[in-house]
């Protein structure tokens, strides 16, 4: 009885004992740091600040951060020597990564010129709020450039009319010119736009011999409007141009869907083979 007594506890000493070692290990493992594997990486240059159309970028305007190497931007540079004195052709904003598409070559100085495609040239157009749109024409948009001049000097033939469309806008901003009455400093509002030579030439004779408008259209609509011109006497005339609705557009295309559904429709053909010839004929 005691020798069986005896075995029983020594079982249940085991078998706890083992419970508890097992028990150890698992906590050990569990509390065990986790093992890191290293990512290669790799520094990449950020600008500190926004950066405008035509900067020229200092050292203080830049900061370096290491990127995972698999997802660097193509362009983009390891080291700020590389980017400190180059000029911004496009608009880069703060932490943004420096890559070479938004820069101009080296050697190629700072300001606007840089900035100017080969074959182009920017052409500046004084503006009041009227003509810059109330302030919405901002350096990246598009607008269309309407004249207003007469070919004989005489009123009754001033004609205005869309000259230029789609023309992107470079800057615009103030600058400080002499008043040629008292000679003082006065602020001129001045919009800058990418033009080819032909539109320079253009925009140019608009501004000179009349008076030129700018409208302020959405970057996403290509479109090249083809307009006759107005003259006052058709401004004053009794018929009117509505301005687009919704509703407008709608009954169009409910109209243009009317009249396609309304339009015969061709008569039924039977295909015929003869032999090694096909033809096509009418079912009467």
């Amino acid at each position: 009885m005691r020798t069986r007594i005896l075995a029983v506890i020594t079982l249940a000493l085991t078998a706890g004992g083992g419970l508890a070692y097992a028990t150890y290990n698992l906590i050990q493992r569990t509390d065990a740091p986790a093992q890191t594997v290293a990512m290669p990486t790799r520094p990449v240059v950020l600008a500190s600040a926004d950066l405008s159309l035509g900067d020229e970028i200092t050292a203080d305007q830049l900061r370096v951060v290491r990127f995972p190497k698999a997802e660097v931007l193509e362009g983009a540079f390891a080291n700020p020597s590389e980017v400190v004195g180059r000029a911004v052709i496009s608009h880069i904003v703060r932490n943004e990564p420096i890559l070479s598409d938004k820069l101009a070559p080296k050697d190629a100085g700072s300001g606007l010129p840089p900035s100017i495609p080969p074959g182009l040239r920017a052409v500046s157009v004084r503006v009041n709020e009227v003509i810059g749109v109330a302030g919405y024409v901002l350096p990246g948009s598009h607008v269309d450039v309407l004249a207003t001049a007469s070919p004989t000097q005489q009123v009754q033939d001033t004609t205005t009319k869309v000259v230029l469309t789609n023309v992107p806008v470079l800057t615009a901003g103030t600058r400080l010119e002499q008043d040629q009455k008292d000679g003082k400093p006065v602020q001129v509002s001045v919009v800058t736009l990418l033009v080819s030579p032909e539109q320079a030439e253009r925009l140019t004779l608009a501004s000179t011999e009349g008076k030129v408008q700018l409208a302020l259209r959405n970057p996403l609509d290509k479109g090249t409007p083809d307009t006759r011109g107005i003259k006052p006497a058709a401004l004053l005339s009794s018929r009117t141009l509505a301005a687009p609705t919704a509703r407008a557009n709608r009954e169009a295309a409910r109209a243009a869907t009317t009249q396609a559904a309304a339009a015969p429709l061709p008569p039924p053909t039977v295909e015929v083979i003869r032999g090694d010839k096909r033809a096509n004929e009418v079912i009467r």
